[in-house]
């Protein structure tokens, strides 16, 4: 069972549904008790980082996964924005991240480059950065679906388990023991996105 964080955020329908066809159960949820008692986490995410983790902390959630993912070592997946409130902060705000990453969240500033628009919108492929369960099957011929305007850098490079290009190499994947993250939307990126996920819900 995948426990699906409800904090107003993010397209929760869709991944259930994704989860559905692949026929791994899930539950959409708020309830801290729910929470407490999952098997594994995924946090998913549109919109801005301040507005997350204010949402984060309206719901009173930011105690309860800190238990779940640092103490009891809970396997979580952060998509979009839910990987980016994983860093210590954003250039897009001015509240401090989760922080269980060694990364912080960075613009896209292509000032000199006007070809690349901001947001980056597509299908792009990937660069396999490093080994992990979660990418099984995966190769650097997959290609995922992205919409975003900001990025995760990474300071600890152990933390990277892939790469894209959109004007510049950036980080679309990590990985650190339990936590993970995705910069794309798996529930948008068909097969690919279907492996991710089945990955996540079958091998931690």
């Amino acid at each position: 069972m995948i426990t699906i964080i409800d904090y107003g955020l993010g397209n929760l329908s869709s991944i259930k549904n994704m989860l559905k066809k692949l026929q791994i159960d899930s539950i959409i949820t708020s309830e801290l008790e729910q929470i407490s008692n999952a098997e594994k986490l995924i946090l998913p995410g549109v919109g801005s980082f301040d507005y997350g983790m204010e949402q984060l902390n309206k719901f009173k959630l930011i105690d309860v996964l800190n238990q779940k993912v640092l103490k009891e070592k809970t396997p979580i997946l952060g998509i979009c924005l839910g990987m980016q409130l994983f860093t210590k902060k954003s250039e897009e705000g001015k509240l401090p991240g989760l922080g269980w990453i060694d990364a912080e969240t960075m613009k896209f500033n292509f000032n000199a480059m006007p070809e690349f628009k901001i947001p980056n919108m597509g299908w792009n492929t990937i660069n396999i950065e490093k080994e992990s369960k979660l990418i099984k099957d995966i190769t650097s011929d997959s290609r995922f679906y992205f919409v975003h305007s900001y990025y995760v850098s990474c300071y600890n490079k152990n933390d990277i388990l892939m790469s894209s290009n959109y004007g510049i190499d950036y980080t679309c994947a990590i990985e650190n023991n339990n936590i993970l993250g995705v910069q794309f939307h798996p529930e948008k990126s068909h097969k690919f996105g279907m492996a991710i996920l089945n990955n996540f819900a079958n091998n931690y």
